[in-house]
């Protein structure tokens, strides 16, 4: 498994070398063009392999662990208790969604208006702030749930 983490740094390692040559020498990648779009797709082929060989292997290795664990008298989850707690995380997963909704255009609207009057970096910032408590809420209220079950 250790060959696979290797092969996943490399390949980052290379898109960000690769990254930093595009944006270092402009005219030098003009010509490198035909070279690096195949590099860049191998590099990242090489890297979503390798997260799915860690995803096989690492189930294999989680499955091998509850075998164990079970015979270690765990308590079992019954089916309305597994429930409960995916319903606790449901406001947070829809809050995180929301917010991610709110913030892309709250963010670009508020690097405009930066650019145009560098003075209103304070109002933007709070905006984006009551974007993000968006989330913060949904935080909260499935703390509160958890806590109930």
């Amino acid at each position: 498994m250790y060959w696979l983490v290797a092969l996943m740094t490399l390949a980052i390692l290379g898109l960000i070398l690769t990254g930093l040559v595009l944006e270092l020498r402009p005219r030098a990648s003009a010509r490198l063009r035909d070279w690096f779009r195949p590099a860049l797709g191998t590099q990242l082929v090489v890297f979503v392999g390798a997260q799915l060989g860690l995803l096989v292997l690492g189930l294999n290795d989680a499955l091998a662990a509850t075998e164990t664990l079970a015979e270690t008298a765990a308590p079992e989850i019954s089916l309305g208790m597994g429930l409960a707690i995916i319903g606790a995380g449901i406001p947070t997963a829809i809050s995180t969604i929301g917010a991610g909704i709110a913030v892309g255009p709250i963010g670009a609207a508020s690097l405009a208006a930066i650019t145009e009057k560098p003075e209103n970096l304070g109002r933007t910032l709070i905006y984006l702030g009551l974007a993000e408590g968006i989330a913060i809420y949904g935080l909260v209220v499935s703390i509160l749930l958890i806590n109930k079950i």
